[in-house]
């Protein structure tokens, strides 16, 4: 039986010979990437590599404007990395001033206040400015609390002529004796406008209308020396047997007690002595305090 020659050219004994070499011409075909069609059905084959450059190149345009993942590190809490802000205080306040000079002035220093105790400690106090600062006063303010009996008017009502030298002697080194004198002897004349006004403080706040004049200063240099309410507290004061009371004396003192709210209105503490609730806010606690002005429940410096 004679094989057909096209047979032979299929099935040869040493392999397919047509089969390897449509092998090879399938291995030098390039390999033809299949784009999806358009919408009408037709494609140009003179657009193809065009429309694959700008698939690849709005690829690359996508990524490059992905905009970075936020990192943020293991067991960090977001809020902790806000930045404060300084807090602006009154031109007085640098930041050399000490410690206790800038709790001074964040925490009392304009406060309204209405404790007769307290008041009568920030009367003598403001006078002892005529002989030092405010800083120096604070840093020793344990020491004018022992040698004054914590400031309690009746206590020092009470002080004879003999304990008087005793304490001038011992506090020659804060103030003169005329200034140790005056704290002393003006706790009786106190004690006699509590009796007629109800309270000292009835007496200090009449002469404001018993409301905070708050005097809107922008600049240090505005604030003055002394005022008219301060003038003619001073005078009422002296008419009824104070000594060492002067206007300038009386002015620091109604500063400092929140009669006037004399915080330049770019200091935080401008608004925050004007609240409503201020007077409610500003009671103060007084306690005891041991020989080293400190509350023996605490063991903390009385503080205001």
């Amino acid at each position: 039986m004679s094989s057909s020659p096209e047979l032979r050219k299929i099935l040869g004994p040493g392999g397919n010979r047509v089969r390897d070499l449509e092998k090879q011409k399938r291995k030098k075909e390039p390999i033809k990437t299949i784009l999806p069609l358009p919408r009408n059905g037709s494609v140009d084959s003179s657009s193809s590599d065009t429309s694959i450059k700008k698939i690849v190149n709005s690829k690359r345009r996508v990524e490059m404007t992905k905009k970075p993942a936020k990192v943020v590190p293991h067991r960090v809490d977001t809020l902790s990395l806000v930045v404060s802000v300084p807090v602006k205080r009154c031109d007085w306040i640098t930041p050399n001033s000490e410690p206790l000079y800038i709790s001074f002035h964040d925490e009392e220093w304009g406060n309204p206040v209405y404790d007769d105790t307290k008041l009568y400690e920030l009367l003598a106090l403001s006078q002892a400015l005529a002989e030092m600062t405010w800083p120096a006063i604070l840093n020793r303010r344990h020491i004018f609390r022992k040698l004054f009996d914590n400031f309690d008017p009746a206590s020092l009502a009470n002080v004879n002529e003999k304990r008087l030298r005793s304490l001038t002697e011992s506090g020659n080194s804060l103030l003169s004796e005329p200034k140790i004198r005056a704290i002393v002897e003006n706790a009786k004349h106190f004690q006699k406008i509590q009796q007629e006004f109800g309270s000292f403080s009835n007496y200090c706040w009449r002469f404001v209308n018993h409301k905070p004049i708050k005097s809107g200063f922008r600049y240090a240099r505005q604030v003055p020396v002394k005022t008219p309410k301060s003038e003619l507290m001073s005078k009422d004061l002296l008419k009824r047997g104070f000594v060492c009371v002067g206007p300038t004396v009386m002015y620091s003192f109604m500063q400092v007690a929140g009669i006037f709210n004399d915080h330049l209105i770019t200091c935080f503490r401008y608004n925050e002595c004007n609240n409503n609730n201020v007077k409610e806010h500003s009671q103060t606690k007084l306690v005891k305090t041991d020989t080293q002005g400190r509350d023996p429940a605490e063991n903390n410096t009385y503080e205001s």
